[in-house]
């Protein structure tokens, strides 16, 4: 193995003190540099040098998505304009698109944490990585591409969607790792059942981002296409993009790069830390990021710190994998919901399968109903789906305490995307 790209740090202390210096560096840099963040800490009556220890943060004022948008087109800009070497954006699925500016070393950074990932997943300089993501403006293709090339394994930029070249490319080239959207690998997984690859390709792990997956959805993934890990790669543009952290061989939690940034994890309503262990919403503060830093920005994504060290032995904390985002949660019968605890109750049936919608309606009556579309696991005869739709629904009613009508479908019939797979769909509106 060549270089490493893990910290040198080695104990919890070292930890600390990382990350008091680099909160101290990049409150300077913002306050000197930067005319929003300046007037933030004006507004909120903080200086850099209050500063002083971690708990010290809780007075820092708070960065949301709004400012970003606000703020087009170069929201949260601590550099001169020469210093800028390039731009990404968000997808930007509501109002303006998120932007943000990166120096070269905000790049090289990120080139460094994702060979980071790609070297707590085991892979070498040997690897042929398939990158079946996103390229362009945002942050996906470029980033997961960057670090291959960091690390000195082999990349195979293909971009998503185009099956036929990704089947193709898979057997002639002997791609060991396939790099995707969730929705994508189960896509890639089913289709090269279909066309009988299975033993033809040499694929050994999976690293899919950008969107929640179930438990059920990595089990089938790992039949259909052979491989032996399939990893969680976090990531979100305003905090660089994706590989700021990843499960490592033991998959006890997503190890995040606590030497890059701070995550703090806050109870939404109240902006107060929650206990160790519960969810809350991610905020982070970075501590190297030089063109558009980011203090405590409300990511709206949910998760729980998992407050033990790793099977590995590593340093670097563990978050869970994401819940669900504070804004997608929905609310039926006054109670709160996340697609997340559907893809848990889903995952612990097995004649169900992994692709599921939730169907939110308004009757005549005034009340909302919910009704959930699953798809029974492959193989399985419809005879089953009287059965399986009273267990579905009562886990429903025991786990999330609501009522909802379960309508079985065929294996295969729910819509397949090589991007993100939408879950819910609210009609109530509609009424």
């Amino acid at each position: 193995m060549g270089k490493s790209f893990m910290p040198k740090i080695r104990t919890e202390r070292d930890l600390k003190r990382v990350q008091l210096a680099g909160l101290q560096w990049t409150v300077n840099q913002v306050y000197k540099n930067s005319e929003f963040y300046r007037n933030r800490f004006d507004e909120a009556g903080v200086r850099p040098k209050q500063i002083k220890s971690l708990k010290d943060i809780s007075k820092l004022p708070f960065t949301t998505a709004k400012d970003l948008q606000e703020g087009y087109p170069f929201p949260l800009r601590s550099v001169p304009f020469e210093k800028i070497v390039r731009i990404h954006a968000s997808s930007g699925t509501t109002g303006k698109r998120k932007v943000l500016c990166y120096t070269q070393k905000d790049i090289n950074d990120w080139a460094n944490m994702f060979a980071r990932c790609y070297e707590m997943a085991g892979l070498t300089t040997k690897d042929r990585v398939q990158i079946a993501v996103g390229y362009g403006v945002w942050t996906a293709g470029v980033g997961f591409q960057s670090g291959v090339e960091r690390l000195g394994a082999t990349a195979i930029p293909i971009g998503p969607g185009n099956i036929d070249m990704q089947c193709q490319f898979l057997e002639d080239f002997q791609s060991t790792v396939l790099c995707a959207t969730a929705s994508m690998a189960l896509l890639m997984g089913e289709e090269v059942e279909k066309r009988g690859l299975t033993d033809k390709i040499a694929l050994k792990k999976v690293i899919m981002g950008s969107e929640r997956s179930s438990d059920a959805m990595r089990i089938r993934m790992k039949e259909l296409l052979g491989v032996e890990h399939v990893f969680d790669i976090p990531g979100m543009t305003e905090l660089y993009g994706p590989g700021t952290g990843l499960d490592c061989l033991y998959h006890e939690g997503i190890h995040y790069w606590a030497d890059y940034y701070i995550l703090e994890l806050l109870n939404p309503e109240t902006l107060e830390p929650v206990a160790p262990g519960e969810t809350g919403e991610m905020v982070v503060t970075t501590l190297r990021k030089e063109a558009a830093p980011l203090i405590r920005y409300r990511t709206r994504d949910l998760t729980r710190l998992i407050p033990k060290r790793c099977s590995c032995g590593s340093i670097l904390p563990m978050h869970d994998r994401l819940l669900g985002r504070s804004d997608d949660m929905f609310i039926i019968r006054a109670v709160n919901i996340y697609p997340g605890q559907i893809d848990h109750l889903l995952s612990g049936i097995k004649e169900a399968g992994s692709e599921y919608q939730i169907h939110l309606h308004r009757k005549e009556d005034g009340k909302d109903y919910m009704t959930v579309k699953v798809e029974r696991a492959e193989g399985l005869p419809p005879s089953g789906d009287d059965a399986l739709t009273r267990t579905i629904e009562e886990e429903i009613k025991k786990q999330i305490l609501v009522s909802g009508k379960v309508e079985v479908v065929n294996y295969g019939s729910l819509p397949r995307s090589e991007r993100k797979s939408k879950r819910v769909y609210d009609h109530r509106e509609e009424a």
